[in-house]
């Protein structure tokens, strides 16, 4: 029930004839069609033949008579594709039987390592975590969903030379106090005490600089202080993961601390492989085609000139345990655009070590930065970054405030559980329907308006979706027959068929804005059909055949916002 790969596999054929071996025939959405192929305009060098002599002769060899009403070249070698109504009803009745809306499991299922939020104990959530755990957990939903083994991970930063100062700061409030402190989750505060401390008194850094030394040497009852930094900190995320609505969980935990005894390893096998490097007393690799602003060779820093070990050993260590004891053959780093040659050095010597190789590959899921108003670092009006909870805050509550203002008839149980929707659902969508690699300006006015390219537009039309059924006082019947009696109605139906090829290249790429934008596509292509075609004062054939359409729109609707992780609701 892929529209476009069944077009793509008729024409696979033809395409592989006329060039004598398989060939993409790049079969997409077209505005003079339904549907267009430009192979034939890359095959024209490489065959030594106008264009439209390949697309001709590419037409003359494809069966498309059962599902085309009209095949045509066009302009400079264009391959227009008009899709007979016949075949579009077949396939939107098979599509109002199907619970996954012609989505099928994949048939190749994968375990896939899905590392991102990752923010540091002892410190508040802020802004700068929302794109990795926004994007990260729309890739979980959608890799799910279609049938991989799906592991999160949720990389704190909970170990190294900072919790010497913050364990030794805790020692000084007492325990007591310093739980107390921490379970209100202003994190930042004990943070900054700490760090104002290690600042300004060389004693307090003596005493950080020991607790250090006993925490790596498994000191219990400075291990017994630093879990009390762990827990308190991992119950404060779980409050912010449960307010974005993710399904991050307290299982999916697994701090830096729990690669600490891997990283002498991960040394010693580099050593023994060849690829150490001595350089100003630390052990390096020198990944080929990696160099710095000087031209020289850039090293990645296993272990530093003291003995310590830094990120690139952890995330080694890391890659090197996903791969090899969880058996992963994907692996993604959901981590903003500055880490991406990190990454890079990290993939290509885990390559090296034989610790990343096919089947497994990495990838490192860049994204840009949030902005102000101003088109700079989104900041708070004191200058620092902005807390992550106060912003979903103020989202959920200018949600709840339009919400009374559209209805002020509302309980205040049910403005708040569409604020919760609405205001959430606003972020989130303002995130995912950017492309990851791009800034994007913070801007409420836009993400919460009921029209355009927003989240409360789609949740809008899902619940006007639904407001139908009620007045009908009846569901869609999944086997009514399909009425295409207008442009509308058949305008409709070819995009249901497109969410199939859409979830397709999102499984390939995770840039979700190609999710959102067929959402947007659908909302707005709905919308020009329920101005133009009544629903329930139709004649009974065409009113069965109009409520199917609607129903698996609301359906398409819902499942599409669910894998990008925001929620419908039945009014607005």
């Amino acid at each position: 029930m892929d529209l476009e790969r069944l077009l793509s596999d008729r024409l696979a054929p033809a395409f592989a004839t006329v060039a004598g071996g398989p060939v993409d025939p790049l079969v997409r959405r077209s505005p003079r069609a339904d549907f267009q192929s430009d192979a034939a305009l890359a095959l024209a060098r490489r065959l030594g033949r106008p264009p439209r002599d390949i697309a001709d002769e590419v037409l003359r060899h494809a069966v498309l008579d059962d599902v085309c009403a009209a095949a045509e070249v066009s302009g400079p070698g264009f391959v227009n594709l008009t899709v007979a109504d016949g075949a579009l009803v077949r396939m939107v009745a098979a599509l109002a039987g199907d619970d996954r809306l012609g989505v099928p499991v994949t048939g190749t299922p994968e375990t896939v390592v899905v590392d991102y939020s990752a923010p540091n104990v002892a410190k508040e959530m802020h802004v700068g975590h929302l794109r990795s755990t926004v994007i990260g957990d729309a890739a979980v939903r959608l890799l799910d969903w279609l049938g991989h083994r799906v592991v999160r991970v949720n990389h704190l930063g909970d170990w190294g030379t900072p919790f010497g100062m913050l364990i030794e700061h805790l020692v000084d409030l007492g325990e007591a106090e310093a739980a107390e402190e921490l379970s209100m989750g202003d994190l930042d505060s004990f943070y900054r005490a700490a760090r104002g401390k290690f600042d300004a008194d060389e004693a307090f850094r003596e005493r950080s600089r020991r607790r250090v030394v006993a925490l790596q040497g498994g000191d219990e009852r400075t291990r017994q202080l630093w879990r009390l930094l762990v827990e308190q900190s991992e119950r404060y995320f779980l409050t912010v993961y449960d307010l974005l609505d993710v399904t991050l969980t307290g299982d999916d935990f697994r701090g830096e601390s729990a690669y600490d005894d891997r990283l002498a390893g991960v040394v010693e096998d580099l050593d023994g492989l060849g690829l150490l490097r001595a350089s100003d007393g630390a052990a390096c690799v020198f990944p080929p085609g990696f160099v710095g602003r000087d031209g020289e060779p850039l090293p990645l820093i296993v272990r530093k000139s003291d003995g310590g070990f830094g990120y690139p050993a952890t995330d080694l260590a890391a890659l090197r345990h996903r791969t090899g004891d969880l058996g992963a053959t994907r692996l993604l780093y959901v981590v903003g655009l500055p880490q991406r040659q990190h990454f890079a050095m990290v993939f290509a010597v885990a390559g090296a070590a034989g610790w990343l190789r096919p089947p497994a590959r990495a990838e490192h899921l860049g994204f840009g930065s949030i902005l102000g108003a101003d088109g700079r670092m989104l900041r708070s009006r004191a200058g620092e970054s902005v807390k992550l909870v106060g912003l979903l805050e103020e989202a959920v509550a200018r949600a709840t405030e339009l919400a009374l203002a559209k209805d002020p008839g509302l309980d205040a149980g049910t403005a708040a559980e569409i604020g919760r929707a609405v205001g959430i659902g606003a972020i989130k969508y303002a995130d995912l329907a950017t492309d990851r690699g791009k800034d994007y300006v913070l801007d409420w006015e836009r993400m919460l308006s009921l029209d355009g390219n927003t989240a409360p537009y789609l949740q809008y039309a899902y619940s006007r979706i639904r407001s139908v059924f009620r007045r009908a006082g009846a569901a869609a019947r999944p086997d009514a027959p399909v009425v295409l009696a207008g442009p509308a109605e058949r305008a409709l139906a070819v995009e249901l068929l497109g969410f199939a090829a859409v979830v397709a290249q999102v499984e390939r790429s995770l840039e979700f804005h190609h999710l959102a934008g067929y959402l947007h596509r659908l909302a707005t292509t709905f919308s020009a059909f329920y101005e133009r075609c009544p629903v329930l004062r139709a004649p009974d054939e065409v009113r069965e055949s109009r409520l199917l359409l609607a129903d698996l729109t609301a359906r398409t609707l819902r499942q599409g916002l669910h894998l990008l992780g925001i929620r419908t609701v039945e009014r607005m």
